[in-house]
């Protein structure tokens, strides 16, 4: 299950990022995100290697298969709301991946660096944006408070996780709390858990712009089955 997890949140935050192309603010951040989305999906096909056929476990599986968090799914939106999602998703990422590595996980020892950057990259972005003008400032808060609610998510147990999520999530909710206060933003003062989480992402349940997502990226393959390039 954890597996799956981590690949599907993978994968997912990876197509995402991947709807950028050709149209992203500039040049340098259409690489940057790009990038990104293959280190991402890299890490996605490294998992689902673990469990079985990749394309199989990405292409052919129906929607409430996927175990991935709900806020890896959430729309890119604008410019910030991307950066705001990555702020919180690769905070989370680079931490639960360096204590994988404390116990031997074999990909989470290579990944933690790729992580790193992701967090760099979007720190970066929170910071001129929040700390910027009073447009980006409002954008980049209301961002961040829109997508708070889908945070509390990534800290429910997971079986075959063997992490104390309470430590993670102290530790994301200061390195959080730090890089909003230096870039002028307010943390969210909503509740970072709730109902929803009852039947969330990691349980199959997914917010109604997944569907839309997971047929784009699934239409090829499904199309043409079988078929080698």
């Amino acid at each position: 299950m954890a597996t799956l997890a981590l690949a599907d949140d993978a994968l997912v935050l990876s197509h995402r990022l991947g709807e950028w192309a050709g149209h992203a603010p500039v040049l340098e951040e259409e690489v940057a995100l790009a990038n990104i989305a293959l280190d991402l999906l890299g890490q996605a096909r490294v998992l689902y290697a673990e469990l079985g056929d990749e394309d199989e476990l990405a292409y052919l599986r129906e929607e409430r298969a996927f175990r991935n968090c709900q806020l890896a799914e959430q729309p890119n939106g604008d410019f910030a709301r991307t950066i705001a999602r990555q702020l919180l998703f690769s905070t989370y990422q680079e931490l639960l991946y360096a204590r994988l590595a404390e116990h031997g996980h074999p990909l989470a020892a290579k990944a933690v660096s790729e992580v790193a950057y992701h967090r760099d990259h979007a720190e970066h972005w929170t910071l001129r944006l929040g700390d910027g003008t009073r447009e980006s400032h409002a954008r980049m808060q209301s961002a961040v408070d829109g997508l708070w609610r889908f945070t509390g998510e990534l800290f429910q147990p997971v079986e075959g996780l063997d992490v104390e999520l309470s430590a993670l999530e102290r530790a994301w909710q200061e390195r959080i709390a730090s890089t909003l206060d230096a870039a002028t933003l307010t943390v969210p003062e909503g509740p970072r858990t709730g109902a929803w989480t009852a039947g969330a992402g990691r349980q199959g349940v997914h917010t109604e712009s997944f569907g839309r997502m997971l047929a784009e990226m699934q239409h090829l393959h499904r199309s043409h089955p079988g078929t080698s390039w």
